[in-house]
């Protein structure tokens, strides 16, 4: 369960550009000219006036340098990647100019050559600089936007003990802990966070899908519960909780909190879909259908939509509808067992017996082999040293009605 988070640029800690380095020579009166158009922001001017510059002597990198930083404070970040990768190749050592390739390549989404670029820069840097922690901060963020989470979190981690007031580098921490399973981290990220803001939702949801995956689902409902609390519209929010109820079979309440997330956004797809499966479990198809059926003409991959249907119009009498809907299911989600199961039945009550008997077949395949993996994970607890309470396994969702 992973809620749809957008990419967030933290320029509350990185600024815009970093300074030029002035290289040291006689007067150029068409210089000075470019230079003080560019700091009375007369940006037209400025650029006509450096590529003067430029023309007078092309193999100087200065111009282009200047020439890019215009661009970049126009919000042309990828007209100014080439102008900066100019001035570079003339003179590859100066590294206000690379901090400023790096930034434009970040601003442009350019991830993978900005994490190249700031990886280089921070070799230049004194450890602990300003400068250098500002890299920090962008490499952290770089890979975050490359869901290169692992690597996103030590980046982080540093830069939010550094800033401890700013509510949205911790989040980007608690995220990347949490999709990287550092499950104590984001923890510990969660209660900085409660430090700044204690009614926030956000921060109630990722601690409740780190207690999730730690298994420790009074926690996860607890904290889901305080994010629906603190903010009944937080998207995702109520479908979170939605989810953990329904995992826990108690599909009454569920399917409040799946239609309440409906109420906030009407095209949600899951909650479509989990809705339709709360109503099918509580023996009212007619109330499954219509929900099932706007999850599927949203997103035709939902496969659960695609078994309850089939149950729904198998339990009907409308055998080959029913086919249909669970092969389909079959198709999306091979590996799951009820869908063999029900497809067994079907095909069994369409005097289809060979076929029945293979899906039976592949129904036990499948619960053999998670048996199996039930059993390794138990041996590998024990083989930890704790036989006593070996490492709670994965288990299967609940199936939807028998």
């Amino acid at each position: 369960m992973k809620p749809v988070l957008c990419f967030v640029f933290i320029f509350l800690l990185i600024s815009g550009s970093f300074g030029q380095q002035k290289p040291r020579r006689a007067p150029d009166p068409n210089r000075q000219k470019a230079l003080q158009l560019e700091q009375q922001g007369n940006i037209a001017g400025a650029q006509a006036a450096w590529s003067e510059v430029n023309t007078a002597n092309p193999s100087n990198p200065e111009p282009y340098a200047h020439l890019a930083l215009l661009k970049a404070r126009q919000g042309d970040y990828k007209a100014a990647v080439p102008l900066y990768r100019k001035a570079l190749a003339f003179n590859p050592s100066v590294t206000s100019v690379r901090l400023n390739l790096g930034l434009a390549l970040f601003k442009s989404e350019q991830l993978k050559a900005a994490v190249i670029e700031f990886n280089t820069v921070r070799k230049q840097l004194r450890t602990n600089s300003p400068e250098s922690q500002r890299v920090d901060v962008l490499l952290g963020m770089s890979y975050y936007g490359l869901a290169q989470y692992a690597n996103a979190v030590p980046y982080l981690k540093a830069a939010a003990q550094r800033d401890q007031q700013n509510s949205p580098l911790l989040l980007s921490l608690a995220h990347s802990c949490l999709w990287s399973k550092q499950f104590q981290c984001v923890m510990d990220a969660y209660h900085q966070i409660l430090t700044l803001n204690a009614e926030s939702a956000e921060a109630d949801m990722l601690a409740g899908e780190a207690l999730d995956e730690m298994k420790d689902n009074e926690g996860s409902t607890k904290m889901f519960r305080a994010a629906v609390a603190a903010n009944p519209k937080e998207p995702n929010a109520h479908f979170g909780l939605g989810y953990l109820l329904w995992t826990q079979k108690q599909y009454p309440e569920a399917l409040q909190q799946f239609q309440a997330e409906l109420d906030n956004d009407p095209n949600h797809v899951q909650s479509l879909i989990y809705l339709g499966d709360c109503y099918l479990q509580l023996n009212k198809p007619e109330e499954a259908r219509p929900r099932l059926q706007k999850g599927l003409s949203l997103d035709p991959s939902q496969w659960l939509a695609n078994l309850d249907m089939g149950i729904i119009d198998s339990d009907s009498g409308k055998n080959e509808l029913a086919l249909r809907e669970l092969n389909q299911a079959a198709r999306l989600k091979p590996d799951e067992v009820n869908i063999h199961w029900r497809l067994a039945r079907l095909l069994r009550t369409m005097g289809r017996k060979k076929e029945a008997q293979l899906e039976f077949e592949k129904a036990q395949t499948l619960n053999k082999a998670a048996d199996e993996d039930l059993y390794r994970k138990i041996a590998n607890g024990a083989k930890r040293g704790n036989p006593s309470e070996p490492q709670q396994p994965e288990l299967p969702q609940p199936p939807p009605a028998q």
